[in-house]
């Protein structure tokens, strides 16, 4: 078995104090970092994405004056500025490589994204023989919900680190998180996921 971290946007402006705010965003950082403190070497790779929309346009009509919440989007994560920086309480040494995705257009897997060498997540997990990988980040709802199922439909047998990730919504993460389960995921947490553990 060969596995895989997938850090996904833990970014200024999805914690607190950012454009779109996720309540527990800060401590979701700081609890990563400590994973990879102290369990980074249990991983081959470990992969970080971040939203990088372009400043100009609405990215593919994924910003809007006037957002629904659902398709639409207030301007967030605009490369090249603090919102689209990691949030400082993450920990990035350890990363191997550095995903960005949200080009212009919508984007919320990490699969949609691409590495500083131009390869897609799924190249950089195939070149290292990837068989599993835990999944943390922002936001249980959206896009650690879309790298999940992702990553399932690539044949990775995939983990959520439940306490390593944060949500919009109470009940729309609660739905995410059932939805991935039944897709084939582990729910678990971080304390139990020691390297080897199918739990």
């Amino acid at each position: 078995m060969t596995r895989a971290l997938l850090i996904v946007d833990v970014q200024n402006d999805f914690t607190e104090g950012g454009a779109l705010a996720v309540e527990g965003g800060d401590a979701v950082a700081s609890a990563v970092s400590d994973l990879l403190a102290s369990r980074a070497d249990d991983y081959a790779v470990i992969i970080a994405s971040r939203d990088w929309h372009d400043a100009e346009g609405d990215n593919g009509g994924h910003f809007a004056d006037a957002p629904d919440y659902v398709d639409s989007w207030p301007a967030h994560c605009v490369a090249d500025t603090a919102g689209a920086d990691y949030d400082p309480l993450l920990v990035t040494d350890a990363v191997t490589h550095h995903v960005r995705k949200g080009q212009g257009v919508p984007a919320y897997s990490m699969f949609e994204g691409v590495a500083e060498d131009g390869a897609s997540v799924a190249e950089v997990l195939a070149a290292h023989g990837v068989t599993d990988a835990d999944i943390v980040g922002i936001a249980t709802d959206h896009c650690v919900r879309a790298s999940a199922l992702d990553a399932i439909e690539h044949g990775v047998h995939v983990r959520v680190l439940t306490d390593l990730t944060a949500g919009v919504g109470v009940e729309s993460s609660e739905a995410a998180l059932a939805e991935l389960a039944h897709a084939g995921a582990v729910l678990a947490v971080s304390a139990d996921a020691t390297d080897g553990d199918s739990a």
